[in-house]
């Protein structure tokens, strides 16, 4: 079992984090995702996971390791926390 810990930017509600996990949780090898809104902070559980790979899904959906933010990065944590709030009704 592999734990890959990241700290991201831009997590504000539950529909951020429930598109967090939705979106991690479909890459080759994840188990389980956790998130920490209050630390910025998302576990992932697996086996053979690439950090890369995961840093690299979290900057698409908006949520950039911490240090990287970006006007454009903020947008797209403003989509995807939308969606994730869609999906959650």
């Amino acid at each position: 079992m592999t734990t890959e810990i990241i700290f991201v930017e831009n997590i504000k509600c539950g529909g951020c984090i429930n598109s967090i996990k939705e979106a991690i949780k479909k890459l080759k090898g994840v188990s389980d995702v956790e998130i920490e809104k209050e630390n910025d902070k998302v576990t992932i559980y697996g086996t053979a996971i690439l950090r890369e790979i995961l840093v690299n899904k979290l900057a698409t959906l908006g949520y950039p390791e911490k240090g990287n933010n970006t006007a454009l990065a903020k947008v797209k944590s403003f989509v995807s926390c939308a969606k994730g709030n869609l999906s959650l009704n």
